[in-house]
């Protein structure tokens, strides 16, 4: 039996939800794992980055007993915050010979990741929970519940925020080894916000090599309203220049539209990214955008470009929207109708906690 789910558990309050299994290999696919390589997801839910991992390394490579035994065991590490979901995991893991009952631990720490740094390791493939900031509720000598937002203040952070997803992304840096290659899912805020989100912004294209960006589809994930992009960045040594010199984004949300049921993301849908990304060489890479083709889903930009943007904002878009365009290629009305509802509940539950924030 296979758990399939990525981050099960609680769905709601928690923020847990299920990545989409063709998204995670798709992107395994494109960063490549290789063996004796330590692989981290903080976030690991029920395992499926791990698993999806391991199984590349097995498939992709001729595997000597050492490396065998190697990826079964030191391989790799997982950390989750319930520890219910964590079972879950080592369970997962155990099912597929991973970690098994002679190795020496188990490798899913059961913590809040975000707390300090649990390890270094050369790479890290995550999802981190969506949702709200992190936050605790206090009670006051009177009985009245006060929910504050926790800030999270690390000496190896650029900046301090309550918002989960600056935090985690972070985090990731952090736990980083030296050309550490890191794929992390965050949500369009971390891209657009300003205040620490442009500090965090400034100091990762600074200090890591950010090279893609692949925007995600909407109607992929169980919340509702979830507009996301995976981010694929390098740690690099501290330098005065920047280590970024060019961003290549893939668009796979314009134009695009999935459903939970009838028309679900299929790893099909990711092949041409992860041909654009060109896994056996990305500093080789074309772009299928240009003048002659303004349709193009994969198009480059420098950073001297992303400097002059405000806000150093990286929601780029360049594709014309072509439901906006001609009445004629709108899509069904339930998926209209669907993709209206998302957009509502997405703007519904930023506005509630704009709300819960001026309570206090």
């Amino acid at each position: 039996m296979i758990w399939n789910s990525h981050h099960s558990g609680i769905k709601g309050g928690a923020g847990q939800y299920f990545t989409p299994r063709p998204l995670i290999t798709g992107i395994v696919d494109a960063i490549a794992p290789e063996p004796r390589a330590t692989i981290c997801d903080p976030a690991c839910g029920t395992g499926g980055f791990l698993l999806a991992a391991h199984d590349y390394i097995a498939k992709h490579n001729a595997l000597d007993r050492e490396q065998k035994k190697r990826l079964k065991s030191g391989t790799l590490f997982g950390v989750e915050l319930v520890d219910g979901v964590a079972r879950l995991c080592c369970m997962n893991l155990l099912l597929h010979g991973i970690a098994s009952e002679d190795a020496d631990e188990i490798p899913v720490q059961v913590r809040d990741a975000l707390a300090g740094k649990h390890g270094e390791y050369e790479m890290v493939l995550t999802n981190p929970p969506f949702g709200k900031k992190s936050s605790v509720t206090i009670v006051n000598e009177a009985g009245e519940e006060d929910r504050q937002s926790l800030v999270v203040h690390r000496d190896d952070f650029w900046a301090s925020t309550s918002n989960k997803q600056l935090n985690f992304l972070q985090h990731v840096f952090t736990i980083l080894k030296q050309h550490g290659r890191a794929a992390i899912v965050v949500p369009d805020n971390v891209l657009f916000e300003g205040g620490a989100g442009e500090t965090v912004r400034r100091e990762l294209l600074k200090q890591a090599d950010v090279h893609t960006l692949l925007r995600l589809p909407t109607g992929i994930f169980y919340a509702q309203g979830v507009k996301a992009n995976v981010l694929f960045f390098d740690r690099k040594p501290a330098a005065e220049k920047a280590w970024t010199t060019k961003l290549w984004i893939y668009d796979l949300r314009t134009n695009k539209h999935f459903t939970l049921k009838e028309n679900t993301l299929k790893r099909t849908d990711l092949d041409d990214f992860v041909a654009c990304y060109n896994p056996k060489n990305r500093h080789e890479r074309t772009p299928t955008w240009s003048d002659q083709n303004p349709q193009g889903r994969w198009r480059v930009y420098d950073y001297d470009d992303l400097l002059k943007r405000d806000k150093l904002n990286l929601d780029i878009f360049w594709l014309k929207d072509e439901s906006l365009e001609d009445s004629a290629n709108l899509p069904d009305p339930d998926i209209i109708a669907q993709e209206i509802v998302e957009d509502l509940q997405a703007a519904l539950s930023q506005f509630a906690e704009v709300a819960s924030d001026l309570k206090r």
